[in-house]
């Protein structure tokens, strides 16, 4: 990839004009938005695609597949009876079925999402791929680094696609992000954080202590991967594909802040980690059950800017001092506290003719969407997906030895012999 961005590729689609000259130092913010959302894959033939798994992360699935043209569910699986008939009332005329292998049968099935509790994606993924399925597994890959292995090098023997779920490698606006990140618009990176504030406990009732105990996995401490590996895999992978560089150590702390339900001091609602990089940098890791202020983002800061991603939105904060190198343009001032900022926005040009620059802030799907059109992209084209298999395992372990070091208060050194698949 060229460190320098031309004119045209950044400014395409946007309104040109002269890059206002910030007051020294203040901060220029810019929302980041492609010319160019992607559009829709178009399968020449109706796609039939299976679920396993439609509790929460599976019904969002479902609900995204329904966007997109000549993508049909064709049958969805869980041994929980009351979420498959949930899940079947979302959608037309999928089979419902209790046991992953009877869908595997299922002939006219050319791919499988799954989207079970972390444990069991290995014996799935597995008989998935040995029935010559493509496969999308959510992340992380699995709650062991062996599980988690054995499902990579399983997928680099597949001759069908093996895509998964790390969300921001196929959303538009952290692509775009990514190429102002790597030219010198941002330069040496001084450091990083990540954030995952959200209210909710993550405890699900249930009527029997069997099927209690199925549904919070999530706080089983012998195959929970903990707030780091269920919430911070996707954010870690970020910082990962962002840098090309993984950590090699980590050191966090756990508590339960609020939810005193008898959940394991392993597990708590609060996290805090500390990640160190070959280069001297750090990362730091924040996430809470307990709170939801600021929400989801990473923060990227360098000697020339600063970005920020948050899913659907992105900006950079441009240094009073950094050189200008000629993509500067806007459509839309922003405020920012005490920033005036200046938004990017796709289709600026038409929207602003029509009155409508506000709507064209934020993209119009969330992350998820992108992600599963980026599977059914790789399959109709036949060609890699955003996300591999390899780079899933790398993050994977990154955030199974957060989990390790947060629940045992410990340092924990992450070696490139760990990272290998």
């Amino acid at each position: 990839m060229s460190n320098t961005l031309s004119n045209q590729q950044i400014s395409q689609g946007f309104a040109r004009r002269e890059f206002l000259v910030q007051a020294a130092g203040a901060l220029s913010a810019v929302a980041l938005m492609p010319a160019v959302l992607p559009a829709a894959p178009q399968p020449a033939q109706t796609l039939k695609l299976g679920i396993v798994g439609v509790g929460r992360q599976g019904r969002a699935i479902i609900a995204e597949l329904g966007k997109l043209p000549n993508v049909q569910v064709a049958a969805i699986c869980d041994n929980d009876a009351s979420r498959l008939r949930t899940a079947q009332g979302r959608t037309q005329g999928a089979e419902a079925i209790d046991d992953y292998r009877k869908l595997l049968e299922k002939a006219d099935i050319t791919a499988v999402i799954i989207a079970t509790p972390t444990h069991l994606h290995m014996d799935i993924a597995l008989a998935a791929i040995a029935a010559g399925k493509h496969v999308y597994c959510e992340v992380p890959l699995a709650h062991t680094v062996d599980d988690a292995r054995t499902i990579a090098t399983a997928a680099r023997t597949s001759k069908k696609v093996f895509a998964t779920a790390l969300e921001g490698r196929a959303n538009p606006v952290y692509t775009l992000a990514r190429s102002f990140f790597r030219s010198d618009a941002v330069r040496d990176v001084v450091t990083m954080r990540c954030q995952n504030s959200q209210k909710r406990s993550l405890r699900t009732p249930a009527s029997d202590s069997a099927r209690e105990k199925a549904l919070n996995w999530w706080l089983d401490k012998e195959i929970s991967t903990g707030i780091p590996g269920e919430l911070g895999t996707q954010q870690f992978d970020v910082i990962h594909w962002y840098r090309d560089m993984y950590p090699t150590e980590v050191s966090g702390h756990v508590a339960t802040r609020f939810y005193n339900d008898g959940r394991p001091v392993e597990i708590g609602d609060t996290v805090n980690c500390d990640f160190g990089f070959p280069d001297g940098t750090r990362l730091q890791y924040m996430a809470t059950l307990a709170n939801s202020y600021e929400g989801r983002y990473e923060v990227l800061q360098g000697v020339n800017a600063t970005i920020k991603l948050a899913w659907t939105h992105g900006w950079m904060f441009k240094e009073a001092d950094a050189p200008t190198q000629g993509w500067e343009v806007y459509a839309n001032r922003q405020q920012f506290h005490k920033d005036e900022g200046i938004t990017l926005i796709a289709d600026a040009t038409k929207l602003a003719s029509q009155g409508k620059l506000q709507d064209g802030i934020g993209l119009p799907h969330p992350s998820t969407y992108y992600a599963i059109a980026d599977f059914v992209r790789a399959i109709t084209e036949s060609k890699p997906p955003a996300a591999s298999a390899d780079v899933a395992f790398r993050s994977t372990v990154v955030a199974l030895m957060a989990h390790k070091a947060a629940s045992t208060r410990t340092r924990i050194e992450i070696s490139s012999e760990m990272l290998k698949v």
